[in-house]
This record gives C-alpha cells, structure tokens and sequence, in this order.
C-alpha cells in the first residue's frame, strides 16, 4: 500500500467512527460516554460495556500534574489521546477546552492524527483572561472547525458547550433564553451536539432539550442521580467531567486509609 493509500484508508476509518459515535446519539435514550484521562480508565470503561468514551480535560490534567483551564499544552493532550486510542478500538471525544489559541486547522489535524472523531469546544477563552466568547465569536469558531474537518474528510463530532451556566453570566431571569440562541448560532455553524454544561433545575433541562434543534449532552454524576433520570426530560448524551475520576479518587483514599 502506498503512503498515499494508507492515509485515505485511516482517514476513511476515522470518517467511519465519527459517523458510529454520532449515530449514538438518541434525545431520550442517551449515549453515556464515560470520561476518561488515560489508557487504563479508557480500557476499564471499555470493559464495562461502553461502545464510545470522552476524554475531559480536567481530568487529563491532572493525571499529568497540570491544571484545568489550559494548563496544559495541546501537544500534551494530544500524547494523552493517542495513548488511548491505541488502547481501545471505540470512538473517542476529546475535551479540546477553548482550543489552545490554535487555528482550528491546527486543531483538527492534531486530533486526527491522534486517533480522535469527536470533540468539545468552549466558549471560555483560557488564554484571554478567561473571556466568554461572544455568540457570534464561538459560532465562527465551531464553523472554523466543520470546515477543517470536511476538508480533512472525517465528520468529527463537534460538541458545542457554553459555559453561561458555569460561569453564571448575566441576569439568571433570561440565562437559559440566552443559552438557547447562543448555541442554535452554533448548530447552525455546524455543531452535532450542543452542551449547556452545569446543573439545571429539571425545567430548564427539559426546555434546553426540547428548544434546541441537536441533541444535547448533559454532565452526570457516577451514581446519582441514573441514565433514566436524563432520559426522561430529552437529553441525548451524558459524560461525567471530572466526576469519575474524583469518584474513584474518593475511593482509593478510603482504601488506603485502612493502611496508614
């Protein structure tokens, strides 16, 4: 196989996954997509039973001594992915915060060189005090994306998440209004899944659900509150952040507490 042969046929198993990690997602029967930092949580999510997995950024960093928000370089993320795609053979998404001041171009190519179809985008600008984009300025970059990764011909799954609700950005009175029309301007920019993180009263999780033209992600925690509680009010996909990795840390430490 020539050099040229072998590119096109990872770039079409690539195109391959990404359309399988899409086709997951069902507004009331969610895709769970485990968070996971490094090759062994990968594997173990795997063992599990888990058909696609979501790399988090948060817990990335810690697992490589660096801090959330950037704190570390796109090229560590990077060697984490790859480390966890050779691991497993499911789709895998990629946390890719506000995108390291880095083109998309650069972006997409990193990720697929990595193995990844999938990933998140922010609206927090780490780089720039920590700004929220406006919704024009995160639409343009998620269309900055789709057009990389056409051109690339691999649909990466582009996840679209605002952080109003994180951030608790503005009057709380027209917060969810506001969420809305931010991310339909990136749906129609060319998001597949739109990602209101942070913890919504059942109301507004049911109303962001019904409103919003894509399936939506919602975070969850390892145990509580369960998959059915998000099915019932719409929600497509669910990940954990950081929350897996803090579970078994609180874990290990009460199993290592009996050996002080």
């Amino acid at each position: 196989m020539s050099a040229a042969s072998g590119i096109i046929a990872g770039m079409t198993s690539l195109d391959a996954k990404a359309k399988t990690l899409l086709e997951l997602h069902h507004p009331g029967n969610p895709v769970v997509l485990p968070t996971v930092w490094d090759a062994w949580s990968a594997n173990v999510a795997v063992a599990a039973g888990f058909s696609a997995l979501t790399m988090g950024s948060h817990p990335v960093a810690d697992s490589i001594g660096r801090a959330d928000g950037e704190g570390m370089s796109y090229e560590e993320l990077l060697t984490r992915v790859a480390q966890v795609t050779d691991s497993v053979e499911v789709p895998v998404s990629v946390d890719i915060e506000s995108g390291y001041g880095l083109e998309p171009l650069q972006l997409i190519d990193g990720l697929l060189a990595a193995g990844a179809v999938g990933l998140n985008i922010e609206d927090t600008v780490h780089s720039e005090g920590k700004r929220l984009r406006s919704p024009a300025e995160h639409a343009d970059v998620v269309r900055g994306l789709r057009e990389a990764a056409d051109a690339a011909g691999v649909h990466v799954v582009v996840n679209a998440r605002t952080d109003l609700f994180l951030r608790q950005d503005g009057d709380e009175a027209d917060r969810v209004d506001r969420a809305i029309a931010r991310l339909i301007l990136a749906a129609e920019a060319g998001a597949d899944v739109l990602y209101p993180v942070g913890k919504h009263a059942d109301a507004d999780l049911r109303r962001l659900a019904a409103d919003l033209p894509l399936p939506i992600n919602a975070i969850g925690q390892p145990g509580s509150p369960a998959k059915d509680y998000f099915a019932d009010l719409g929600v497509a996909r669910i990940s954990f952040g950081p929350f897996l990795q803090a579970a078994l840390g609180a874990a290990a430490t009460e199993l290592l507490a009996a050996w002080k």
